[in-house]
C-alpha cells in the first residue's frame, strides 16, 4: 500500500478514536470578558481516569476547612465510584451517606433555567424579548431581557448582600419565613442597579426569583409543579424535590453547618428552612445520584433541542482567568488538563454543592460539603473536579516546568466563586 494510504488510514484511526472517547469541545483562544465563547470551538485531550485518590484529598481539605463531612459521586465510562469522609450529623455522629440528600442552593437556578428555556422551545416566550412583555410594569427597565436574566446581565442587584451582611443573625431572620416573589423583588429594585442591561455579568439572586415569576405566569402553576412535570419524573429523580415553603427534608439526609462570622464561633444547625429567601434560586434538594443524572442528561441532550443546548452552552467569562463562564443558568469551567465541564455550584446556609458534567454527558461529578460561609472549604471541594475530570496529575520535572496553559487553570488555585455573600 502506498504511504500516502498509510498516513489517511492512520489520521482516520486517531479520529474514530477520538469520537469513541466522546471528546468535548474545547476553546483555546483567550475570550475578552463579555465575548461570546461557542461550545464548540476545538477538542480536548483523550479521557483520564479519574483520581479518587485526589477526590478524597480534596473532600479532606474541605474538612479541614470547616467542613463536618463531605462526599463526591463520579460517573465515568468505567461505572460509579463515589466517596465520603466525616459525618453528616454532629449529634448522632452518623456517617457521611452517598444516598442521602441535602439541599443544592444555586444548582437550583440550572433547573430553573431548563424550565424556562422549555417554555422558549414551546414558543411561549422569546429569549431576547423584555421581560416586562410577559411581566408588565414589573422592572422598572423595558431594556431588560429574558436572557439578560438567565446570563446574569440584567444589572438588578442581589438582594441577599444586605440580607446576609450579618451572616448568622440574617439567616435567623429569615429561617422561617414565606416570601412572596414580589417582596424579593421589591428588596432588589430598593438598591441601585449594578450596571446597564446587557453590559456585564453581574450575579445575582434576584434574576432567578424573576424566572421563576415568569415559569408561574406562562404556566398558570407553581414552581414546583414545572420541576416535577418537566424535569424531575421524566428523568425518574426520586431524591429530588422543591418543598418551599416546608422546611424538612424528608427521608434519609445531611445536616447543614453555618459559620458564624465570629471567628471560631459554635457551627449553627441550618438544616430546617424555608428557604423563601431564594425559592427559583435556590431552594431545591437532591441527592449525589440524581444530580449527576440530571447533568448529565441535560448534557446529553435530553431535556432540549440541540439548537436550544448551543444557546445554554454558549458563554462569556466571568472572571479574568480565563477559566469560568457563564451561557444560560449554567457554569462551564475549563480544567487544567484541558477540559470543559459544564454544571452549576450551589451555596445555601450550612451546604457548598458542585454538580458538572461533560458536554457529552459521558463523565459527571456531584460533591457537596455540610458547611457555609467558610470559602476556604468551598475552594477545596472544587478540587474533586480537578481530580475526577483530569485524573493524576504528573510530577513536574526537576530542570523545566510547563508553562500555565493561558485558557485553562488548575481549579484549586482559584478561589471560589461566591453564590452568596461571606465573611470567611
Amino acid at each position: 500500500m502506498p504511504l500516502s494510504s498509510h498516513r489517511r488510514l492512520a489520521v482516520s484511526a486517531t479520529l474514530i478514536a477520538a469520537l469513541a472517547a466522546g471528546v468535548a469541545p474545547a476553546t483555546s483562544a483567550f475570550a475578552a470578558p463579555g465575548t461570546p465563547v461557542s461550545p464548540t470551538a476545538a477538542t480536548t485531550p483523550a479521557v483520564p481516569a479519574p483520581d479518587m485518590d485526589g477526590v478524597v484529598a480534596a473532600l479532606n481539605s474541605a474538612m479541614a476547612n470547616g467542613a463536618p463531612g463531605a462526599m463526591a459521586r463520579f460517573v465515568g465510562p468505567d461505572g460509579v465510584r463515589s466517596r465520603t469522609v466525616g459525618v453528616q450529623d454532629r449529634v448522632s455522629g452518623a456517617r457521611m451517606d452517598i444516598d442521602s440528600r441535602f439541599r443544592i442552593g444555586s444548582v437550583s437556578k440550572t433547573f430553573s433555567a431548563v424550565v424556562l428555556l422549555q417554555l422558549v422551545q414551546e414558543g411561549k416566550l422569546g429569549l431576547d424579548e423584555p421581560v416586562n412583555t410577559y411581566l408588565p410594569g414589573l422592572l422598572p427597565d423595558d431594556r431588560i431581557t429574558v436572557r439578560h436574566l438567565l446570563t446574569h446581565r440584567s444589572g438588578l442587584a442581589d438582594y441577599t448582600n444586605a440580607m446576609f451582611e450579618h451572616t448568622v443573625p440574617g439567616f435567623e431572620s429569615v429561617r422561617n419565613r414565606v416570601f412572596s416573589y414580589q417582596e424579593l423583588v421589591d428588596l432588589s429594585l430598593s438598591e441601585p442597579r449594578t450596571t446597564q442591561p446587557g453590559v456585564s455579568y453581574q450575579y445575582s439572586n434576584a434574576n432567578f426569583v424573576v424566572v421563576g415569576m415568569l415559569i408561574e405566569k406562562l404556566t398558570g402553576r407553581p414552581v414546583a409543579d414545572a420541576y416535577e412535570r418537566r424535569i424531575f419524573k421524566p428523568l425518574k429523580l426520586r431524591k429530588t424535590s422543591y418543598v418551599h415553603p416546608d422546611v424538612r427534608i424528608k427521608g434519609g439526609h445531611v445536616r447543614g453547618y453555618l459559620h458564624p462570622d465570629e471567628e471560631g464561633g459554635a457551627l449553627v444547625d441550618s438544616t430546617e428552612q424555608t428557604v423563601s429567601w431564594a425559592q427559583s434560586a435556590g431552594a431545591v434538594i437532591s441527592s449525589p445520584a440524581d444530580l449527576n443524572t440530571f447533568t448529565s442528561a441535560l448534557t446529553r441532550g435530553r431535556l432540549l433541542s440541540p439548537a436550544m443546548m448551543e444557546a445554554m452552552t454558549t458563554v462569556t467569562p466571568t472572571d479574568a482567568t480565563n477559566t469560568r463562564f457563564y451561557g444560560l443558568g449554567l457554569r462551564r469551567y475549563n480544567l487544567s488538563c484541558g477540559t470543559q465541564v459544564y454544571g452549576h455550584t450551589g451555596t445555601v446556609q450550612g451546604f457548598y454543592t458542585y454538580a458538572f458534567s461533560t458536554r457529552d454527558g459521558r463523565r459527571s461529578l456531584s460533591a457537596v460539603a455540610n458547611t457555609s460561609n467558610h470559602g476556604a472549604a468551598n475552594t477545596a471541594l472544587g478540587g474533586t473536579l480537578e481530580a475526577a475530570f483530569c485524573g493524576k496529575k504528573p510530577a513536574p520535572a526537576a530542570s523545566s516546568r510547563a508553562a500555565a496553559s493561558p485558557t485553562a487553570r488548575d481549579l484549586g488555585s482559584l478561589p471560589a466563586e461566591r453564590d452568596l455573600p461571606e465573611r470567611h
